[in-house]
């Protein structure tokens, strides 16, 4: 045997000993420890190692074992669970395991050394396989394919982050590898400081590793990358609906006051008719930073400022930071020492950590008590109006950055320290706020943000990428970091349109705007001392750019709200890393193409920095339309194209079938128009349209409306499903558009329409700032379309 694996300092699962078949699979005994499999279904195993007795308990984990059948097959130096789609193959001397396909292909299999121990640290090996990727991890900088480097998850506060930085504030440890045209997926829950090597530093292996605690991974096969997503969101959880007027978009700044420049910027935004639903206010709307509070001086009635900014369709995102300012008479201190609510050291003192209000206590959200305690404290706000929360610093983020390792948290009474409890902590605070506010509000949808979380975090909170800096990198690394986390389970992901850190020049702003209206969370937001950063900040002509992306955003309303229906059902991201569709295509992952993201299933979109007029971009398999010309590109290839600051590189896919409406100044005001974009091609495809009240959670007792949207491809043929479920929308009208077709007439249900034709653009002509040159144009493309009354029932459309 390798003297390696007989070391003291490093030492393996060892050999098989004693084995038992279990009704959810096996569980065995080894000279160095114990292990255990559990199948999910047949297409997940849960494998647990361990020298101690196993622990049941997760934070993630939601999804429960589903009755699979299998059988065990032993052999002398094996044993084999076999599902209908997937066998899991057990060596016996030493303990390996090998995730195979039926047909005897290896998915993933140990390296020799398997699961060692080093000290307490304790880290699986797995080979390297023949020209494996691997992809997500959430949260990382670096490119989309991870093979080379390695990573590590440790919540921190990274303000003013690289390209290279790690680690960052939210942990989710999920990956898929890909080789050889199979894919699996592998979660490792475990939350103390985990290490991720994708083959760094070495040819051999990919592993991960844990501090301390047990080895907990789930393997995960399916056919196809978006097969793995809905396996591992089936086990952390999907998001509930948000509430529609949280995906339109939100202005920020760090910070806007007093009340009366808040209502100032509503009232900009209404006048120079640029949409937009949320005013976030940052932490100068507390009183000396303590949260639960309003300043006197800049909010003395925060009641009626809030109503006013409801009568103009602006909801209130109010920020809360975990940290409570030691001081008495301070209601919520006084409150949470009597309640007994706060992390503690090992001799029972409560934690007092700096922070922006001075000396804090800081909320243990481990803590059943806790939880319900914090949900007290958010009435004030609820009564108030508030209905958006914001879930700040909660890495925990402290001055000093050093959260000292022996700090105590209840993990539900079994006791656990820092070093187990702070990738959870920002996930737990999130939890706490979301299940408090869901509570208080009644029936109506709250939305919530956080900086932190850990895999799970999506069932309750969206996530952004937290203080990122003003600088075309930056930008382009948002969008990965968001491709990234989709791939991981957080579908409500975003950045902060324009940087955090830093001015952004015109151009900047107006490309990191177009390319935010396609992210799933759009939010403008810049800190303190900077320059003001609203759409009509930087200039006329960025006004004008920005009003014509924003207003695309809002005609894709019910386009965009169906892919967070998708996400909430099957945990596919709204923005989706070319990886999802097109996993085998190599040229995905090149650096050149890997900005590149599908924005739902249809539309293709190409980030460029704002400094480029000329972009180097790749089409992947199938025929894709120019969203400004209508001009027809054929997949699998390399292409130039123009960039100019008025227009990002986007694209339909053919056969895609768009739902929009006209764009309306915020999301809450009901449209009577549904318009269904029908981009003509060979590819057939299938849409689901989804429509609610987009504020209640009645949808899920049935008050919403599905129609499943089918393109027939070249038969020339889209057929509109009759609405199912008790949701009655409000549209009249129904406005049928042909891209990309000649036809003079259409058929609906058997009765013949004419088409009409005429030049179509989404966007509004740029306005004319030079009195000698005349505008660059946004494009136009000629189209066929006609109107009908709008119908919940069945439809059959053909040219």
């Amino acid at each position: 045997m390798n003297p390696i694996l007989n070391s003291s300092s490093s030492q393996s699962l060892g050999v098989l000993t004693a084995v038992t078949k279990t009704p959810s699979g096996i569980s065995g005994t080894t000279s160095n420890g114990n292990f255990k499999v559990d199948l999910y279904n047949e297409s997940i195993f849960k494998i647990s190692i361990s020298k101690e007795p196993f622990e049941a308990f997760s934070y993630a984990v939601v999804g429960t074992p589903e009755s699979t059948a299998f059988n065990v097959v032993e052999t002398e130096s094996i044993l084999t669970l076999i599902t209908a789609s997937t066998q899991l193959v057990v060596s016996k001397h030493p303990v390996r395991f090998s995730l195979q396909t039926l047909d005897g292909k290896v998915i993933n299999e140990d390296d020799t050394f398997g699961t060692a121990w080093n000290g307490e640290q304790v880290t699986t090996y797995k080979k390297l396989q023949p020209g494996e990727r691997f992809i997500g991890l959430g949260e990382k900088t670096g490119g989309l394919d991870r093979k080379g480097h390695a990573f590590q998850n440790w919540n921190s506060d990274a303000y003013g982050y690289h390209s290279g930085s790690d680690p960052l504030y939210c942990s989710t440890p999920f990956y898929i590898g890909i080789h050889q045209h199979l894919v699996y997926g592998l979660f490792f829950d475990n939350s103390y400081k985990s290490f991720f090597n994708f083959g760094a530093s070495n040819n051999r292996f990919a592993s991960f590793s844990a501090d301390a605690g047990e080895m907990t991974y789930y393997l995960i096969h399916a056919a196809t990358v978006a097969e793995i997503i809905k396996h591992y969101t089936f086990l952390t959880g999907r998001m509930e609906l948000p509430p529609v007027w949280s995906i339109g978009y939100q202005q920020c700044r760090y910070s806007y006051y007093p009340d009366q420049e808040v209502l100032t910027l509503a009232k900009t935004f209404r006048d120079k008719d640029i949409p937009a639903d949320v005013i976030v206010f940052d932490i100068h709307y507390m009183d000396k930073y303590k949260i639960f509070t309003w300043d006197p001086k800049n909010f003395p009635n925060p009641k009626a400022l809030i109503a006013h900014l409801n009568q103009q369709g602006f909801h209130v995102v109010v920020m809360c930071d975990p940290g409570i300012k030691v001081e008495p008479g301070y209601k919520t201190y006084e409150d949470g020492l009597a309640q007994d609510v706060f992390i503690k050291y090992p001799d029972g003192q409560n934690y007092e950590g700096q922070v922006w209000p001075g000396w804090c206590h800081f909320p243990d959200f481990t803590k059943p008590e806790t939880r319900a305690w914090w949900a007290e404290q958010f009435k004030d706000y609820v009564a108030l109006g508030v209905d958006g929360f914001w879930n700040d610093m909660n890495e925990i983020a402290t001055w000093g950055h050093s959260l000292p390792e022996n700090l105590e948290f209840d993990f539900e009474g079994t006791k656990a320290t820092t070093r187990r409890g702070r990738n959870l902590y920002g996930f737990q605070m999130a939890r706490s706020t979301y299940e408090g506010t869901k509570a208080l509000l009644k029936g109506k949808r709250p939305f919530n943000l956080t900086r932190s979380g850990f895999s799970g975090v999506q069932r309750y909170a969206a996530v952004w990428t937290g203080d990122n800096v003003s600088y075309d990198e930056h930008m382009l690394l948002g969008v990965r970091l968001v491709n990234s986390m989709g791939l991981t389970g957080i579908a409500f992901a975003g950045y902060d349109a324009g940087g955090f850190v830093g001015d952004a020049n015109t151009k900047l702003f107006a490309r990191w705007i177009s390319i935010a209206a396609l992210s799933p969370f759009f939010r403008a937001h810049t800190m303190i001392n900077t320059r003001d950063s609203e759409p009509w900040s930087y200039g006329e002509e960025v006004e004008n750019i920005c009003r014509n992306y924003i207003k695309f955003r809002y005609q894709l309303m019910p386009y965009i709200y169906s892919l967070f229906y998708d996400a909430s059902k099957t945990g596919m991201p709204v923005q989706r890393s070319l990886a999802i569709n097109y996993t085998h295509d190599p040229l995905v992952y090149s650096g050149l193409y890997q900005n590149q993201y599908l924005f739902g299933p249809a539309i293709l979109v190409a980030p460029v920095e704002s400094n480029k007029e000329l972009l180097k971009i790749y089409f992947p398999e199938g025929t894709w339309y120019d969203l400004y010309t209508g001009k027809q590109w054929q997949g699998n290839q390399e292409a130039i194209i123009e960039s100019p600051i008025h227009k990002l590189p986007v694209f339909v896919k053919a056969g895609s079938v768009l739902p929009m409406r006209p764009a309306q100044a915020h999301a809450g005001i009901a449209s009577t128009e549904l318009a269904l974009h029908i981009y003509c091609g060979n590819e057939s495809t299938e849409f689901l349209l989804y429509s609610d009240d987009g504020e209640t959670f009645q949808y899920q007792q049935g008050a919403c409306a599905t129609r499943l949207i089918q393109n027939h491809g070249s038969q020339n043929l889209v057929v509109v499903g009759k609405s199912e479920g008790a949701y009655t929308t409000t549209y009249t009208t129904l406005k049928i558009v042909l891209h990309g077709s000649n036809a003079s007439q259409a058929t609906i249900n058997g009765k013949s329409f004419s088409l009409n034709q005429s030049r179509h653009s989404f966007f509004s002509p740029l306005e004319k700032y030079d009195p000698i040159n005349e505008p660059d144009s946004m494009g136009e493309e000629s189209v066929r379309w006609t109107e009908i009354d709008y119908t919940p029932d069945r439809l059959e459309i053909r040219w």
